[in-house]
């Protein structure tokens, strides 16, 4: 399935301008690009709800609920693996950090399960640290679902596919499983600034 994209217009520019912050074969765009791997999804925020589990328990949020948890600014890069950058990106929303402690489930590796059927995989050690956040909010204003809302993954070290929109919860497994993007020949992992883009980069 291909990705739509909309929105886009590459930016010249000076090579060193960004020296140091955009990783190799991407170059800067100020816009925000919507890609997806099929139709946006819209999700009334009285029907959503954000769990974290393990061998079938699980802790749930409704919305409500989630919006009385401790929510963080973040100022982040963002890495598209079709080689667009944004810089300075500014979202708000929970860490994954306190979703772990409050819900107390623990595993090496998590899968994102999203609305639509989207899934990506993660090692844990990505998603703790206050390395990644459930987000809701985007440049001041509620995320728009083209973009992922009402919330997405943000784990603005990787690759942004595995920052998956839609997100509805974070199952914790003992095994490496391939998502979505990973079952098409997507790379496992997706570091950037390693071009981990593909299988056997």
């Amino acid at each position: 399935m291909s990705p739509v994209s909309r929105g886009f217009h590459r930016r010249r520019q000076d090579p060193a301008e960004n020296a140091g912050r955009v990783p190799p074969g991407q170059y800067v765009t100020r816009d925000f690009p919507v890609l997806s791997a099929g139709p946006t999804q819209h999700t009334a925020l009285d029907r959503w709800t954000f769990s974290i589990g393990r061998d079938g328990q699980q802790k749930t949020w409704s919305w409500a609920e989630f919006r009385t948890l401790p929510v963080q600014d973040v100022t982040a890069d963002i890495h598209c693996v079709t080689k667009w950058s944004k810089l300075d990106t500014v979202w708000q929303g929970v860490s994954v950090d306190t979703l772990l402690d409050l819900a107390r489930y623990d595993g090496p590796f998590a899968m994102a399960h999203c609305d639509g059927g989207y899934t990506t995989n993660l090692p844990m050690a990505d998603l703790t640290g206050g390395k990644a956040w459930v987000a809701y909010s985007f440049d001041g204003q509620p995320l728009a679902p083209e973009h992922g809302g009402p919330a997405r993954l943000l784990v603005p070290h990787l690759y942004f596919w595995k920052s998956a929109k839609w997100v509805r919860s974070l199952e914790l497994r003992d095994t490496n499983d391939p998502g979505f993007w990973e079952n098409y020949g997507y790379h496992m992992y997706g570091d950037p600034w390693r071009e981990q883009r593909y299988a056997g980069d």
